[in-house]
């Protein structure tokens, strides 16, 4: 959980410290969850990949897509929320690209490549012609408010008229849009708030994404007095209920500006609806991280039982047809060793036609005892031997032909039996432990009766 932030920016350096160690306390959550599926001996995004189940990482943090028209406040908000002048402000069109604002070890500039390695979600970008050349990313070491568990993507201010981009605006705006966990818009009183291009990109993204979006009047204390901001928001409101997708139950847009002590206004500012948006996103976050890393682990535990308790029984029916076709193989061997043997023994006076007595062995060991005193005629030797070997050749085979006629079912190989098992060790064990200590983590930051908590995870 995050305490709500002050919407002036200027509360106490206590309220501030306290939402510094909340929003800690969920970044080593979203750190900790995603190393439970991305360790790579046995992270849960390796076992799901040995059970054909493909699982993704929590993501550290949240995307939040700013867009407006120009010199609606985007870049200010950025700068205001993180306590830093970090990006270019100004009554012309400072932002020529899209600029990634994330938080780090270091204060960094990065180009596109580079952002590209840094976060692979935008890898995507490389499709559309001339949108990586203008990518960027600053990197803060700020701590306020929540900004170590969010991105800000800043987009150039739209503008009607002979402007033109390097590559398609458009479709980059709807491509981050897709994987942005927030939309916010941003409609500028005095400026071009109402501009064609600004009206179609957000009704391009509201027809998709519209639970993603928040709409705004920014620089509300330069729309003049009460009277004049109702104008304003009236004359924003017709042209949006022109576009049929944008006409929906449920509208608001709330009246925000940057607080300045320097600057007094009696205008009311629910700059803190849009802080409390994000506090609650980040929060949410937090919520599905922990909710999927449960439903996953149940989900791979199972299915690992599963696949380890299929092995079992393969294992158990392979060995039952083993020990019926060697019983049959060895019966036979015995009955055709007891029909041919005899009749190898061939004197060379007299051609043996005896009839097969019960005492098999008997007669056979007899007639060894006879060659051994005649020790002139090794032949009848040398040919048992070789009916021998061909019997067992032929057992050997008819005993593998039999196994498969029986029905063999096909068994896990010795090492991934073996990771299988170590798998279903380390969910049991290391990720449930984990996940409950995470959960506790969590629930301590609103609730603090040990006992209440205990009996929830332990259930």
């Amino acid at each position: 959980m995050v305490t709500k932030s002050e919407p002036t920016g200027s509360g106490s350096g206590e309220n501030n410290i306290m939402v510094t160690d909340l929003s800690s306390v969920n970044a080593k959550i979203l750190v900790e969850g995603h190393k439970l599926y991305t360790c790579p001996d046995k992270g849960l995004v390796r076992i799901g990949k040995e059970l054909n189940r493909f699982f993704l990482a929590p993501r550290k943090k949240v995307i939040i897509l700013l867009i407006g028209n120009h010199s609606a406040g985007k870049s200010s908000f950025i700068n205001w929320y993180i306590g830093e002048r970090l990006l270019k402000t100004g009554v012309a069109i400072e932002t020529q690209g899209f600029t990634l604002v994330t938080s780090g070890k270091k204060r960094e500039s990065l180009g596109g490549v580079a952002t590209l390695h840094l976060d692979h979600r935008f890898s995507p970008l490389e499709d559309i012609r001339g949108a990586v050349d203008f990518l960027s990313t600053e990197i803060s070491t700020s701590t306020k408010k929540c900004f170590s568990l969010v991105t800000f993507v800043d987009t150039p201010g739209l503008v009607d008229g002979e402007m033109h981009y390097p590559y398609d605006i458009e479709e980059t705006i709807n491509w981050i849009g897709g994987i942005a966990d927030q939309i916010i818009v941003f409609f500028d009183p005095i400026g071009q708030a109402l501009c064609r291009r600004t009206l179609n990109t957000i009704e391009e993204l509201n027809k998709k994404h519209a639970e993603k979006m928040r709409l705004f009047l920014s620089k509300a204390d330069d729309a003049g007095d009460e009277a004049d901001r109702q104008k304003v928001m009236m004359q924003i409101v017709q042209e949006l209920c022109k576009r049929p997708s944008l006409n929906r139950n449920g509208f608001s847009m709330p009246a925000i500006y940057l607080p300045d002590n320097c600057k007094p206004n009696d205008c009311a500012n629910q700059i803190e609806v849009l802080c409390s948006g994000i506090e609650d996103l980040v929060t949410r976050n937090v919520q599905m991280a922990l909710t999927n890393l449960e439903k996953d682990c149940k989900i791979l535990e199972s299915e690992l039982q599963v696949h380890i308790k299929a092995d079992d029984d393969n294992i158990s029916h392979n060995s039952s047809v083993s020990k019926t076709a060697a019983v049959i193989t060895t019966v036979l061997f015995i009955i055709s060793a007891s029909l041919i043997l005899p009749l190898m023994i061939v004197r060379k006076e007299t051609v043996i036609r005896e009839p097969i007595s019960g005492s098999v062995f008997s007669t056979l060991m007899e007639r060894f005892d006879d060659e051994n005193e005649k020790p002139e005629e090794p032949s009848v030797t040398n040919k048992m031997t070789t009916a021998l070997l061909f019997l067992l050749l032929i057992a050997y085979s008819f005993y593998g032909y039999l196994r498969a006629k029986l029905g063999l079912k096909p068994t896990l190989a010795k090492a991934k039996r073996e990771f299988l098992l170590s798998s279903l060790k380390f969910i049991k064990e290391t990720v449930t432990n984990k996940k409950r200590s995470l959960f506790q983590e969590y629930l301590q930051q609103s609730i603090d009766d040990p006992d209440l908590i205990s009996f929830r995870l332990l259930d």
